[in-house]
């Protein structure tokens, strides 16, 4: 009951830990789930060691020796000393020392969730029976309390999905269609405009709101829910604008529009990644600039633009170096273009890289 109390799927493991100890009288506990393969430890929840200790011992165990002996054959193992054990590997420095052991396996729904793991009964005495029985009654019912947790977990997430979603509709039902009622209404006030400078004003609010929509547009294919699972081409991008940082001196300002993550494809990611990492390379190396702008649409064409403020003409066309010529190579095996030429108003240096989709 105490070790399905709770339905966070970390407090639960380290309950199973914790019953284990008392239940058998070991006086180290601990709990290794294994990763998605099934042939290593992802997580390895320890009990009877302090923190101080833990961080003395290093790096968590992977499943070698013993503990992978547990995870190749998933049955209970019990053993008056663990160096006896062909299998052992020892111990790393500042570990405590260990002899009993007692280890049992975890099943979920019929597959091997991880692994319990017992050492140093009290009185030096080594385990009997009947721990090895209660430790595989434990387990079986820590199993019902973990499938719980991740059935909680599971819920939850679907909850965050729905909630997500509903964001995404009231953002284009509502928010987006009264931005472009109110564009429409300047755009018809500004033909009745008769000085000059109300018309430009006029004009940079519906400019103004036309950037504000593809920004609410980029938001609303962020939330969406049914793009496909697997990589995310909006996150990779925005990583490698942050790795670039470092040698710009400034972070990249990164603007989307379109499904970038449902609309591209894995190979022309890849050759868009590469190209922009190309791109900020040498807005480092020779632009001097100190604003960046990336953007990326994603429509019938895949479109990729590079903006500095720098001095310009520093990477020109004319004498175009590897870099830039792999860019071009790149677009043109994928039926596309790359363009290098001065920034819209005439200062910096402007990149555009376009591939259809």
């Amino acid at each position: 009951m105490t070790v399905g109390s709770d339905l966070s799927l970390a407090v639960v493991l380290e309950r199973i830990a914790e019953a284990a100890g008392e239940l058998v009288g070991a006086r180290y506990c601990a709990v290794g789930v294994l990763d998605p393969t099934r042939t290593h430890l992802s997580e390895f929840i320890t009990v009877g060691i302090d923190d101080e200790a833990r961080a003395a011992i290093g790096e968590l165990p992977k499943g070698h020796g013993i503990l992978g002996l547990l995870i190749l054959e998933p049955e209970p193992i019990r053993l008056a000393d663990l160096k006896d054990h062909p299998d052992s590997f020892g111990f790393p420095p500042n570990h405590p020392s260990m002899t009993t052991f007692l280890g049992v396996p975890i099943y979920v729904r019929g597959e091997v969730f991880g692994n319990l793991y017992l050492t140093e009964k009290e009185g030096g005495e080594a385990f009997t029976d009947v721990d090895e029985e209660l430790a595989m009654a434990l387990a079986a019912a820590a199993a019902i309390a973990i499938d719980n947790a991740r059935l909680h977990a599971v819920a939850q997430e679907l909850t965050l999905l729905e909630d997500r979603e509903r964001i995404a509709r009231d953002l284009h039902d509502t928010v987006i269609q009264r931005l472009f009622a109110t564009g429409l209404a300047l755009q018809s006030i500004q033909r009745l405009a008769e000085r000059p400078e109300v018309q430009d004003r006029l004009q940079q609010a519906v400019d103004d709101l036309d950037v504000t929509v593809r920004q609410i547009r980029s938001a609303i294919f962020e939330l969406d829910t049914r793009r496909m699972p697997g990589r995310s081409l909006r996150r990779e991008v925005l990583d490698v604008a942050s790795e670039s940082a470092r040698a710009l001196g400034f972070e990249p300002n990164v603007r989307f529009d379109g499904p970038i993550d449902t609309a591209v494809p894995d190979p022309i990611a890849e050759h868009l990644l590469a190209v922009l990492r190309e791109a900020l390379a040498n807005v480092a190396r020779h632009a001097r600039a100190t604003r960046t702008v990336v953007e990326i649409r994603a429509g019938e064409a895949l479109l990729l633009q590079v903006t500095d403020d720098g001095r310009g003409g520093a990477v020109g066309a004319t004498a175009p170096g590897h870099g830039l010529r792999n860019m071009a190579q790149r677009a043109d095996s994928l039926g596309g273009a790359c363009e290098v030429g001065p920034g819209p108003d005439g200062r910096g240096t402007l990149v555009r890289w376009s591939v259809p989709l």
